[in-house]
């Protein structure tokens, strides 16, 4: 039965941790596992590694396949390099006691390293955690002048409301009323009086002689008789 190192994946979306198992490779990725070796959070700085350090190494000495992931892990903690020297005192390049000094001097080198570059990651943490306080300071304060700016302009334009309502409207003083003097009326010139002529007396008029007409007798003429009808 070929088997594997992998990585089975727990946790939340967006917060993953992982646990290090040895695994059947025809098994899914999550499924059923032989034993777990340890864990992985990559979240933390620097990354979390708890393992099983001998198992692990008798692991891959029978034979598991890690995966590239689990390979970096492995390697990282130093499992790789004990089954190395292992295998060369199996071998008989080396004695046990040759390859232990040299797994220690090793493992305390890497223990010096992860220090140092956990106080480097801390010191840059502070660091930054300090640029971050700074730069909301700044952004802090320049808010607050844009703010206090502002409600200058406010207070400014409330004063010159407040004055131009207090200020009191100019009284328009009436203009005096000019007397006119009267003139005095044109005395009307007297009309002449006009002596009546006397009138001129008519001449009398002669009267003449009416001619007396002699009235001429009219000849009646004698009616006709109707004539009369036998009854």
């Amino acid at each position: 039965m070929p088997a594997k190192i992998r990585l089975q994946r727990f946790g939340k979306k967006g917060a993953p941790f992982y646990h290090i198992v040895v695994s059947d490779s025809r098994a899914p990725r999550d499924g059923r596992y032989i034993e777990k070796l340890g864990i992985y959070n990559p979240l933390t700085k620097p990354a979390t590694i708890d393992i099983d350090f001998e198992r692990s190494v008798y692991w891959v000495k029978v034979g598991a396949q890690p995966t590239d992931t689990a390979k970096a892990i492995l390697s990282y903690k130093g499992v790789l390099y004990r089954h190395h020297l292992n295998v060369g005192v199996v071998k008989g390049a080396m004695t046990q006691e040759q390859a232990d000094a040299k797994f220690d001097k090793w493992l305390s080198d890497k223990q010096a390293k992860i220090e140092q570059k956990s106080k480097s990651v801390e010191t840059d943490s502070i660091e930054m955690r300090k640029a971050q306080v700074e730069a909301e300071k700044k952004v802090r304060a320049e808010r607050d002048k844009a703010l206090q700016a502002k409600r200058q302009v406010e207070m400014k334009a409330e004063m010159k409301a407040e004055e131009v309502e207090e200020t009191p409207v100019a009284e328009v003083e009436e203009a005096p009323v000019v007397e006119v003097e009267e003139t005095p009326a044109v005395e009307e010139a007297p009309v002449a009086e006009v002596e009546e002529t006397p009138a001129v007396e008519e001449a009398p008029v002669a009267e003449e002689p009416v001619a007396e007409v002699e009235e001429t007798p009219v000849a009646e003429e004698p009616a006709a008789e109707e004539p009369k009808t036998e009854e």
